[in-house]
């Protein structure tokens, strides 16, 4: 009989080889179910184990949980722009975020094209990180649930880490403005057309391609480089564009130009003097301006033209005035008619002006040069102490006159200088000389309300009145003027403005102390 056809059942017996010959032997005291006891046993203990893991670990992640809950700082693995602040308190962590943005933040932006560098004052930008609303997000993280829920939370963050970002604000139009001013400052910025007025003439000048700042890209480039601090110890390349400049628009610029002429005019109710002003136009047609831009030119010379109104303000008769403010009256010797000519020229020039609140007189703008060709006579002037005949000579009591009246009217005195010589026609510091182009008399009207100068030469007077409207804290006015000194050479005199309101001084005002050459 063969092995394959013996039926051996290996649990029963053991196998025994000798000889090439096979020998079975029974085993002994053989129980089936020993092994599987073995298994179970192994089971149980690694079930056991197993549990007693699972405990352990949910033991270790409540006693986490429950000193996560007690925890009053910030929970570990929280990043605020990269720096940690894991268990630090919210002031803490503030003062940390702070120093650390202060200390990588530039006083100022530097910026470089070519050989030109400048800079942006971080100061103008009003750069701010919200710190606060950053520390107070990190310190929310893991205590806004229950206790099991912030302890998932908390170990989470402990793993992976979160980093938050604080929100960045800064003054984008400022930068825009900077940006812009500093792109008009290139050496090779484009250059635009343009006009300006020389005289009686416009002139139009013809502009040339440049460069000019991208605005929008610098913005985002100095944008990103505070967001990340990354602009400390750095320049950076100013992103340009070229540019063309506008071509010559004459029909804008007509129409910025031109102005219509205005009349003067005055209301009672509610009282108001409306100035004149005088109009401007060109002095050859728009298609010959147009014309004259078909050429090729750097600029373009286009005369001009004055439009005067039909009623100036000197032309507003006194009832647009209607209360005398001040008067003041000399002497001159109508036998001398030469000087006589010479004052009613410049009382001409005068007569009649109207002076709006805070406008400035000037005798030799009003006035003019003293020129043969204005008409002006040779009469006796002060030259070097000695008396000489002068163009122009006697319109110096025209000032002083003047002058006087301004200081009755309690007006400003803004330029005045004395003569050499006290003159005839008023006592000493109670004058005023002028020079054309090196010395000016001055005043300001400082009141409310506009005046009006009236001057009359005739009959051996010389007489100036100021016309306004009074108001209810009206001065009386008086000067006082008096010789202080003398010597074999020189006169030294003081004058003062004394105002008074109900007889009682107010105020007094020194006006001038002067020193006069003695004949």
């Amino acid at each position: 009989m063969s092995i394959k056809d013996l039926e051996i059942d290996k649990d029963m017996h053991s196998i025994e080889t000798d000889n090439n010959k096979t020998i079975f032997h029974p085993v002994e005291n053989y129980n089936p179910s020993h092994n599987k006891s073995i298994s179970l046993e192994i089971a149980s203990i690694f079930g056991i184990l197993v549990l007693v893991f699972i405990v352990l670990l949910m033991l270790a992640f409540f006693i986490f949980a429950f000193l996560n809950n007690k925890n009053e700082n910030i929970i570990s693995g929280i990043h605020i722009k990269g720096i940690d602040v894991s268990n630090l308190s919210i002031d803490e962590a503030k003062e940390k975020v702070q120093n650390y943005i202060n200390e990588n933040l530039p006083e100022n932006i530097n910026l470089i094209h070519n050989d030109y560098e400048t800079s942006i004052p971080m100061s103008a930008l009003n750069v701010n990180f919200d710190i606060d609303s950053a520390v107070n997000q990190a310190y929310s993280i893991g205590k806004s649930g229950n206790m099991i829920e912030n302890g998932f939370t908390a170990l989470k963050t402990l793993i992976s880490n979160i980093d938050i970002e604080p929100n960045l604000s800064l003054d984008e139009e400022q930068l825009q403005i900077a940006l812009n001013d500093i792109s008009s400052k290139l050496p090779d910025t484009v250059i635009e057309s343009g006009y300006y007025i020389d005289g009686s003439n416009l002139i139009v000048t013809k502009g040339s391609e440049g460069n000019v700042v991208d605005v929008n890209q610098m913005c985002a480039y100095i944008k990103n480089g505070i967001l990340n601090l990354t602009l400390k110890n750095r320049t950076l390349e100013i992103a340009t564009v070229i540019k063309q400049p506008s071509e010559i628009n004459i029909d804008k610029i007509y129409n910025e130009l031109y102005k219509e002429p205005v009349d003067a005019y005055y209301t009672q109710e509610p009282y108001a003097v409306y100035p004149s002003e005088n109009g401007l136009d060109f002095a050859i047609s728009l298609d010959e301006a147009k014309s004259m831009l078909l050429e090729e030119q750097d600029e373009y010379t286009i005369p001009l033209k004055t439009l005067y109104p039909n009623v100036t303000t000197n032309m507003i008769g006194t009832e647009a005035f209607p209360d005398l403010l001040s008067t003041y009256s000399t002497r001159y010797s109508t036998r001398d008619r030469d000087r006589t000519t010479n004052l009613q020229l410049a009382a001409s020039k005068i007569n009649g002006t109207v002076l709006m609140p805070g406008e400035t007189f000037s005798y030799n703008q009003v006035v003019g040069e003293r020129t043969i060709s204005a008409g002006y006579k040779e009469a006796p002037i002060y030259v070097s102490g000695e008396v000489v005949d002068g163009l122009g000579g006697g319109i110096c009591q025209i000032t002083s006159t003047l002058y006087n009246a301004v200081l009755y009217a309690n007006l400003e005195i803004v330029e005045r200088s004395n003569h050499q010589f006290v003159p005839s026609y008023v006592t000493a510091s109670r004058d005023a000389t002028v020079v054309y182009g090196s010395i000016d008399f001055k005043f300001k009207n400082n009141r409310e309300y506009p005046i009006k100068l009236v001057c009359s030469v005739s009959g051996g007077i010389a007489k100036f009145e100021i016309y306004g409207l009074k108001t209810n804290n009206e001065y009386e006015v008086e000067i006082s003027s008096y010789v202080t000194g003398s010597t074999a050479t020189s006169t030294y005199s003081e004058a003062y403005r004394i105002l008074k309101q109900n007889g009682q001084v107010v105020r007094t005002e020194l006006l001038s102390k002067d020193t006069y050459k003695r004949h």
